[in-house]
């Protein structure tokens, strides 16, 4: 089993969760830069940010034979802060044009305010420059409006919904997310937005075409096997493998492929595991603990994606 995670924040999560989720046969995730919690005071901090979601988280991933991508962006609730907003602004196009970054994002709204409307439409230009997808975050209040809102900007600004996930659907906004021909993803979050037996009945209502399962998790009580386990209900519900496939890998790859900087030989062809190895001179080894070390690089067959 093969699967693709496009939306997780491992900044916030433990190596026990990358041996976890490698376990459960995800080979891939996408990192989204977004708020940590609590304010940033200045645009230092958004630099050493997005500094460790393309270098050391990378490294960090890569480690449990998880190879880490992500997406740059000001995020919504930050946007509200106008001289933060302004100065990172400034610093983006350098860290999106990193190594591994598959979009603009996760941008769009939070309160709707005007200034968040303000910087979502400039980094929806900014990915137009860049030739990159964009990560959509709707809000978790007045979702309908403003998954409504912000699709229509996208399409002010000559954006292909092919271009577009809009993540965080539910069952309110999804008919229109597909019909208008952009990416509806979900995120499996325990309590909110979306859970394992309502994705499966939308899989079983709306097919898997341009749906993305993802987890979504961060620093609150979340689930790294959200993908996962997902997949495992779909299928024990009926769900056909080749849908259960689409939602929870090809879609990911489809979508945020047309960065060229996410392919399936990154994981089909990986390098060998080495835990011996440095990053600025820091291991993931404490303790005294024994390195996993492979001797030679593990090839793994398109076959394995076929879920059993």
């Amino acid at each position: 089993m093969m699967f693709i995670d496009p939306h997780t924040h491992m900044i916030s999560r433990t190596t026990d969760d990358y041996e976890a989720m490698a376990a459960a046969g995800v080979v891939a995730v996408i990192e989204p830069a977004f708020w940590i919690g609590q304010p940033r005071t200045n645009v230092g901090s958004y630099i050493d940010y997005l500094s460790h979601i393309v270098g050391f988280e990378r490294f960090r991933a890569g480690q449990f034979g998880i190879r880490h991508y992500c997406t740059i962006g000001l995020n919504s609730k930050e946007a509200n802060n106008e001289a933060l907003a302004e100065e990172v602004m400034e610093i983006l196009p350098r860290f999106a044009l990193k190594e591994g970054v598959v979009a603009i994002g996760e941008i769009g709204y939070d309160e709707q305010s005007e200034l968040e409307d303000k910087y979502f439409r400039l980094q929806l230009e900014l990915a137009k420059e860049l030739d990159l997808p964009v990560m959509i975050h709707t809000p978790h209040r007045d979702k309908k409006r403003g998954t409504s809102r912000s699709m229509d900007v996208c399409e002010e600004h000559g954006l292909p919904p092919s271009k577009v996930v809009i993540d965080h659907n539910n069952e309110e906004t999804v008919r229109e997310t597909l019909d208008r021909g952009f990416w509806a993803a979900f995120s499996i979050y325990p309590s909110t937005k979306m859970g394992n037996a309502r994705m499966v009945e939308i899989l079983r209502q709306y097919g898997a075409e341009r749906i993305i399962v993802d987890s979504a998790c961060d620093w609150g009580i979340s689930e790294p096997l959200g993908v996962a386990k997902t997949a495992k209900l779909a299928l024990e519900r009926g769900i056909p493998e080749a849908q259960v496939r689409l939602a929870c890998y090809q879609n990911a790859l489809d979508a945020y492929g047309q960065s060229g900087q996410i392919k399936e030989d990154d994981w089909l062809n990986p390098p060998a595991i080495d835990q011996r190895t440095l990053y600025e001179g820091n291991s993931i080894l404490r303790g005294g603990r024994e390195p996993k070390i492979e001797e030679t690089k593990i090839r793994r067959s398109m076959d394995e994606l076929i879920i059993e």
